[in-house]
Order: C-alpha cells, then sequence, then structure tokens
C-alpha cells in the first residue's frame, strides 16, 4: 500500500490540478509547526514564479478545491503561501487498520527485487576478533536486514582476509617448533591428518609472536615470505596447512558472529579471488588499458571533473606482486560471474574512501561490472573512548570484541539485579545478554554511518534517553500491559483501532502511519540509523500516552479495546525495527 505521505500528496496533486495548476506542486510533507498543524504543502510558492500569481493565491485556490474531501478535516491557506492540513479522524484510523491487515504493515515490496550483495566483516583469519571489526559487523548486518525486508535479495559475504603473509608467516613459525609434521616433510605422499596441529588459541598466540619475530630478523622474514609464494604456487603440504588454518579460524568466528547476531551467506575470502586474477590482468593488457609506470602496472583513472588529484589505480607491484586493489577487482569479477549483483555494497572505514573509489572506477572502466551494476561504499566512523581517540583496554591495547560483549553484558546483569532483586541468577543472565546487545548495536546504529561516535557504556546501557534498553523497556512494558488485559478481558485477537479519543492517543497514531515510509527511506539511504530515530519518537510518543492514559481501569470497553489494538500495533511495529536491525527483546526485564 502507498505510504500515508504519497496518498496526502495524490489527493492534494488533484487539488492542484482541479484549481488549474500541474500536479507536481501537490507534495505533502511533515509539518515542521506541528503546533499550527500536522502536514503542509509548500507548493503554491514553487508555482507563483511558472503561473505569476502570488502564492497565497494559489494556496487559496487548491484550499479551495480541497473543501470537500474525506482525507482532510481542515486545509488553511497561510501567508505566503503554505497549506497546513488536518486529517479527519477517519482517514488516519482506516488507514492503520488497513496496515494492521496488510503484510509487512504495507509496505510496498520490490516488485523487481535486485540482487544486493553487502561486503561486510572483513576479518584476518588467524586473528581474535577485536573492537575494530563492530561497525563494519552491525552495519552491513543491519543493511542487509533492510535490503530483505523491502523484497531484495541479500547476499552477504564476510570477505576474509585469508591470504598472503600472514600466512607464510604462521607456517614459518609453525615450521620452528614442529618441523616433524608430515606437511613439511617433501617426500611425503599420504593423506595429511584431518584434525589441525593447532586449537584457535594456539593459532592466535602464533601469528603475533611470528609477525613480531619478522620485525626484528630480517631472515625470518624472508623465510616467511618464500612460504607464502610456496603457499601460492600450490605446494601440498602449505595447502593443507592453510586448510586447517580456515576450518579453525572460520569456526570460531562463526560462533563470535552468532554472539553479535550476525551472519553471512558467503564465507569467500581473498584466496577465492586469486584464480581470477592473472586473466583479469591478461585482459586488461589485451584491451589497452594498463601500463607500466615505474616497474608497475596501472591503469588511469582520473577523470576530468576531478577536483582533486586522483592517482592511477595500481593493479601489480614493480616486483609483481599483487595488491588489495587487485584481489578488489578480482573478486568483483568472481562476483559478476557468479551472482550478476545489481548492486555491491561495502561497509567498510570511511578512511578507505579512495582506495575503494579507484577500484570502482577501475572496474567500471575496464568493464569487469557492467553498466548498470550499482557500486556503494558505506564508509563508517571509529568508535573512540571518552577521550576521543580509538576505543582501547585500559590498558592501552586493543580490545577483543568478545572482552567488550562481556562487559557489556555484565553491565546490564548488575543495572538489573539492582531494579529487580527478585529475578533468578539464570534469567537475570539470560536477559543481560539480550539487553547488552540492544545496548551495543543500538548505541552503534543511532548515530549515522559516517560519522565518529564515543562509546559511553554508561550511557547505551541506561535504561533511560536514546538507547537500546530503553527501546527495549518500552517493548516490555506494552507486553505487560497486553498480558494483565488478557488476564482480565481474555483475547486479543479481533481487536480494531478506532478514533482518537485524545491528542496523545492521535500523536501515536500518526507516529505509527509514518513506518512503511521510514523503512522505504532506510533502504534507499543504505542508512540504519534512520530506524534507530523513528523508533525513539515512536517509543516517546508511547510513553507519553501510556502515562496519560489509565488503559487496565478504563471502563468504556468499546475505548479500552481500541487502545489495545493500537497497543499490538506499537509492539508489533517496534519488534520489527528491532529485528531489522539485529537484536529482540525479552519478554520481561
Amino acid at each position: 500500500m502507498k505510504t500515508l505521505l504519497e496518498m496526502l500528496s495524490d489527493e492534494v496533486s488533484r487539488a492542484f490540478t482541479a484549481a488549474g495548476y500541474d500536479e507536481k506542486y501537490g507534495k505533502v510533507s511533515i509539518s515542521n509547526r506541528p503546533d499550527l498543524c500536522e502536514y503542509q504543502c509548500n507548493g503554491a510558492l514553487s508555482a507563483a514564479k511558472e503561473y505569476k500569481k502570488a502564492p497565497i493565491q494559489i494556496a487559496n485556490d487548491v484550499a479551495g478545491a480541497l473543501t470537500d474531501t474525506a482525507v482532510f478535516a481542515e486545509v488553511t491557506a497561510v501567508a505566503p503561501g503554505f497549506l497546513n492540513i488536518r486529517l479527519t479522524e477517519k482517514f488516519l484510523t482506516d488507514y492503520l487498520n488497513d496496515m494492521r491487515g496488510a503484510d509487512a504493515f504495507g509496505v510496498e515490496k520490490a516488485e523487481e527485487p535486485m540482487t544486493i550483495l553487502v561486503d561486510y566483516g572483513g576479518p584476518n583469519v588467524a586473528k581474535p576478533l577485536h573492537v575494530g571489526h563492530l561497525r563494519s559487523a552491525i552495519i552491513g548486518e543491519s543493511v542487509k536486514r533492510i535490503g530483505r525486508f523491502m523484497g531484495h535479495n541479500m547476499i552477504g559475504d564476510i570477505h576474509l582476509g585469508d591470504w598472503g603473509l600472514q600466512i607464510g608467516l604462521i607456517i614459518t613459525e609453525l615450521l620452528a617448533r614442529r618441523p616433524e609434521l608430515p606437511y613439511f616433510d617433501e617426500n611425503f605422499e599420504g593423506e595429511y591428518p584431518s584434525e589441525a596441529p593447532f586449537t584457535i588459541s594456539e593459532l592466535e598466540e602464533i601469528y603475533p609472536m611470528a609477525s613480531a619475530k619478522s620485525k626484528e630478523d630480517a631472515a625470518y622474514k624472508e623465510a616467511a615470505m618464500q612460504a607464502t609464494l610456496r603457499l601460492q604456487s600450490g605446494d601440498r603440504g602449505y595447502r593443507a596447512v592453510w586448510k586447517h588454518i580456515m576450518e579453525v579460524s572460520v569456526a570460531d568466528l562463526k560462533k563470535n558472529y552468532a554472539n553479535l547476531n550476525v551472519s553471512f551467506e558467503l564465507w569467500k575470502g581473498e584466496a577465492d579471488a586469486q584464480p581470477y586474477i592473472l586473466p583479469m590482468i591478461e585482459q586488461m593488457k589485451k584491451d589497452g588499458f594498463v601500463y607500466e609506470s615505474e616497474g608497475a602496472l596501472v591503469v588511469d583513472v582520473k577523470e576530468d571533473s576531478d577536483a582533486k588529484e586522483m592517482p592511477p589505480c595500481m593493479i601489480l607491484k614493480s616486483d609483481g606482486a599483487s595488491l588489495y586493489t587487485t584481489t578488489d577487482l578480482a573478486t568483483l569479477v568472481q562476483r559478476e560471474q557468479d551472482y550478476h549483483p545489481d548492486m555491491i555494497a561495502y561497509v567498510v572505514d570511511k578512511r578507505q574512501e579512495m582506495h575503494f573509489e579507484q577500484v570502482f572506477r577501475c572496474a567500471r572502466k575496464t568493464g569487469i561490472v557492467r553498466d548498470e551494476t550499482a557500486l556503494k561504499f558505506i564508509g563508517f566512523g571509529t568508535m573512540n573512548g571518552k577521550d576521543g581517540k580509538p576505543f582501547k583496554t585500559r590498558e592501552g591495547g586493543v580490545m577483543r570484541l568478545e572482552a567488550l560483549i562481556a562487559d557489556i553484558n555484565e553491565e546490564m546483569y548488575n543495572k538489573m539485579k539492582e531494579n529487580r532483586t527478585e529475578i533468578s541468577e539464570e534469567k537475570a543472565r539470560e536477559t543481560s545478554k539480550i539487553v547488552g546487545l540492544a545496548a551495543i548495536k543500538y548505541g552503534d546504529l543511532s548515530n549515522q554511518a559516517t560519522k565518529d561516535y564515543v562509546f559511553d557504556m554508561d550511557r547505551f546501557t541506561s535504561f533511560e534517553g536514546d538507547t537500546g534498553p530503553y527501546i527495549l523497556y518500552t517493548i516490555v512494558r506494552i507486553k505487560s500491559i497486553l498480558a494483565k488485559y488478557t488476564e482480565l478481558d481474555g483475547s486479543l485477537s479481533s481487536m480494531t483501532i478506532r478514533d482518537a479519543s485524545n491528542g496523545l492517543e492521535k500523536d501515536l497514531r500518526m507516529e505509527l502511519a509514518k513506518f512503511n515510509a521510514v523503512m522505504a527511506n532506510a533502504f534507499e539511504e543504505l542508512a540504519p540509523h534512520k530506524i534507530c530515530a523513528y523508533i525513539y519518537d515512536l517509543a516517546n510518543v508511547f510513553n507519553r500516552f501510556y502515562h496519560e492514559t489509565k488503559i487496565i481501569s478504563e471502563e468504556n470497553k468499546e475505548k479500552q479495546a481500541g487502545w489495545i489494538a493500537l497497543l499490538i500495533m506499537t509492539r508489533d511495529i517496534l519488534e520489527t525495527c528491532i529485528d531489522v536491525l539485529g537484536f529482540k527483546a525479552p519478554e520481561r526485564m
């Protein structure tokens, strides 16, 4: 079904036509002066130049054409040419009941669903997830869920860092520690062990030690580079070690991402792109796109309209080694061949914008992606501590993601035990994980992705203000009211929203009516923070209505039933929104 603003705009556009003006001026928006009206149309101001009339004259003509309508209770022309609009109770009531009866509350799903691939995650194997991986995972997961809610075929790809010197370092250190392993015996022809010769904990200890050694010992680094070359050249034993690294790392990554309620449809990595690199470069050479610059192979991607310098896109270094650029372009080749996506969205640190601008331009210039394939860069800002610097542990190191989650869960557990001493230990722990995840995700997503933000545990875990726990507390409050109503009066089925009996009720109804427009806008802009802003407004409006309305004790059963229907819709829309954001609400808090 159409959004409320679309329906109102259609009505006003017809009035513009009836009054002798172009319908294009009939766009309606939410009033920026709610004390004066609910909606407004400023089209008369724009039409004045075309029709050489005073804006107020045009506004009066259109208002006159809207005197006999079931949609508007009042339309007033106000100088210099605004149309101030109020809706009839019946129209808004009917619209909300239509929303309640429609799939997804009437959100219009895509008639021609797109295939959209979202590249988010980007962790390196053999290394633990840290807070630097948080934003990509949270934002990417929400973007994917928003697109899926709107009816598109969404594919999430983790894009692992699983190829290169880091693997060579691990192999070199493993060889130094356990040279007897069959992977290092060039004469071994049997089957390699199915079980990895290391655990995830050992793997996470091996890599930083090997990395530190390579910085101090040139021979060790050279050995690691040779190990990397042997791996990439197809050495059977080294490939077997790499497979073990992947199996152990991916199992651990899946567990940690599951704690964030984040999942991926594809577990591809840089290694998957390797077979595409040489054919891609050969095609670029054949088509005349690459040239040599100081020994390196590059593609010129500058454009005449560039206001700033745009360096060439380097495809191979002077020593013949590939770069992130090479891998990202080869990954695009693979994605085009395997999935034919209509859009690829990259959720990455905004400091990589130049890199991706080069990759996108090169991919288009060389024909790697189709002209109609949209390439989107969703660059996010930094998660900072209260000191304004990138978030660290108390000791100054990079915090592991599981440690951050544990700290948040513990903080939520302590607050819950303070507020509800009768709750059991098991239930408190279980609920604290649910609320803790909401605190983390909402704390991040409520900020516009491109902006840096301060991770403030005290604020994020508060049950008051613009926080995840506040949103969940509102949902739980509604659930509690509905449970009481059920105990007293029975079924919640066959409820119908009725005309508003007071101003706060109408405020709540109008906020609910915005839902499908908010979802459409959040998808259009790939902006989860739009949904956060909406549910915060909705929660505030509901709580004002709740504090001023005696729902359970209301003696007029018809009026009470209308309120209960309104509460059910509020609960369902809030829960739909938080599901799209990637978290859920408990039954009790």
